[in-house]
């Protein structure tokens, strides 16, 4: 191995030991990464030791300064099969980490209509719509066991899963298929405050841009997007840090209510062998 694969691969064995014992992390495990494809190789590692699959993937943001210097506005995190919930009327009851970061996050999903081509890396706009099987309303979990984790810049972001630790799926959006993103007003509570207002217009490319990031980043890692795979699209009122007990609803156009509730996350007591991470 190279120094760097060393490295990387001790990195996401941190990470994996951490989530799945469900303790938090003080300092960031080891070098920081410099570049998109060191962060990226990191997350490959953790995923491929990770012991269930991807159902989805979140997409963030890379602002100011740090998009010109990766050339890129967007960044990529798994979701994970058992991290999906289905929207109710009772709270959807979501673990995040004791000593970490969390917050709550409204989001458009959207739904994948079919696998994506294993070959296909570069997608036009167009091409990404065609690739659309449904959007909804939803709410992202952003957690990690390093607190600091958005405060080292987007690479170390992206190493720890991108920062994600669960998705609530809510209703379809009302003539979803219009892409009239400027008319789907989303609003965040927690507890009993208002915390932000916006339309997924706001976000520069909105969904659709998100969506044909993620369809190009997974290719080109090998993980192409498949038929029902769930792509978050972006912090539509922002992000919105959360601690355990919060309780948090989103609020979006012609949908019902999203319900969440913030508990303590526990070890798992089955999983890979996080030292095989390498």
């Amino acid at each position: 191995m190279t120094e760097f694969s060393n490295s990387a691969a001790n990195l996401a064995s941190a990470f994996v030991k951490a989530r799945l014992s469900a303790q938090a992390i003080e300092a960031y495990p080891g070098p920081v990464p410099q570049t998109l494809a060191d962060a990226y190789a990191i997350q490959d590692l953790a995923i491929s030791a990770w012991p269930e699959p991807v159902a989805g993937w979140k997409v963030g943001r890379i602002m100011g300064d740090d998009a010109i210097r990766f050339g890129t506005d967007r960044l990529a995190g798994p979701i994970f099969s058992s991290q999906v919930r289905a929207a109710s009327a009772s709270p959807s009851v979501m673990p995040v980490f004791k000593g970490g970061f969390a917050a709550i996050e409204g989001e458009c999903v959207i739904i994948t209509a079919q696998d994506a081509p294993d070959d296909k890396t570069e997608w036009t706009s167009a091409e990404a719509i065609g690739m659309i099987g449904a959007i909804h309303a939803g709410i992202e979990i952003a957690s990690s066991p390093f607190a600091g984790i958005n405060d080292l810049g987007p690479l170390v972001t992206i190493s720890d899963f991108g920062n994600n630790f669960g998705l609530v799926i809510g209703d379809l959006i009302p003539h979803w298929q219009d892409l009239e993103t400027d008319e789907w007003s989303f609003e965040t509570i927690i507890g009993d405050t208002r915390v932000g207002k916006a339309t997924p217009a706001a976000i520069p490319g909105g969904p659709v841009e998100s969506f044909r990031f993620m369809l190009e980043n997974a290719a080109r890692r090998a993980m192409p997007l498949k038929k029902g795979s769930a792509i978050t699209t972006g912090a539509v009122t922002g992000v919105h840090i959360a601690g355990i007990s919060d309780s948090a609803i989103v609020r979006a156009t012609g949908v019902r209510d999203i319900r969440v509730r913030l508990i303590e996350a526990e070890p798992r007591t089955e999983g890979a062998d996080a030292s095989q991470a390498g």
